[in-house]
């Protein structure tokens, strides 16, 4: 049988739905077995999309657990952590050393917006 929502990330007033390892396994051995498709098992279960089993019968085939999520592993290009300034001059600095390793960094774009607001003026 289905928990209860549970809310995790989402928008405004959206729930998901949690299912229990069981009422996963008896579901994927449903379609696994033939009896039905992946939408008429979904409906007979209660299950919101039939593309939630499609999930499960695939993480089935392939010996993964149920509730392992491939979003779980920390992605090295997401930026850094969110700093915590004691000051706004701390802040002001911070953010003037930034734009000077930029400007070092990427010369080119200095110049190139001097030559574009140049031409704007005139």
């Amino acid at each position: 049988m289905p928990l209860g929502g549970d809310i995790f990330m989402a928008k405004k007033g959206q729930t998901f739905q949690s299912y229990t390892e069981e009422f996963k396994l008896k579901a994927v051995r449903a379609y696994v077995e033939g009896s039905a498709s992946y939408k008429v098992i979904a409906e007979q279960e209660g299950i919101r999309n039939c593309s939630q089993l499609k999930v499960w019968v695939k993480k089935w085939k392939n010996g993964e657990a149920f509730d392992e999520r491939k979003g779980n592993e920390q992605n090295p290009m997401k930026g850094r952590p969110y700093t915590v300034f004691g000051s706004i001059e701390e802040e002001r600095d911070y953010l003037r050393a930034q734009v000077d390793y930029l400007k070092k960094r990427y010369p080119n774009l200095v110049k190139e917006k001097r030559q574009t607001s140049e031409r704007t003026t005139e």
